[in-house]
């Protein structure tokens, strides 16, 4: 079982709702290349603090295969470095 210090830093790259009312999360690493996603109901997004980043097992990650979206990714997750704290609420 991997342990705590093995789980990777990602950064809060959007924010998007679905018809469902459900807040979708998505956390990229640094370089665009893996995300983790996380869904909410709209409702407990007041009990569940969104902060910049999350640590999370490498399991838990997801490719990112377009370049495209890597690159905005990259960039977003860089932007959110520069202007915020990882434990900062968002």
């Amino acid at each position: 079982m991997p342990s705590e210090s093995d789980d990777v830093r990602v950064w809060l790259v959007e924010r998007d709702y679905d018809n469902r009312d459900l807040i979708i999360l998505t956390y990229a690493t640094p370089d665009g290349t893996r995300t983790f996603r996380k869904e909410l109901a709209a409702q407990a997004v007041d009990l569940d603090t969104v902060t910049a980043t999350k640590d999370v097992s490498p399991d838990d990650l997801a490719t990112v295969e377009d370049p495209d979206v890597r690159e905005r990714y990259a960039d977003e997750a860089a932007r959110m470095a520069d202007e915020h704290d990882p434990a900062e609420t968002i």
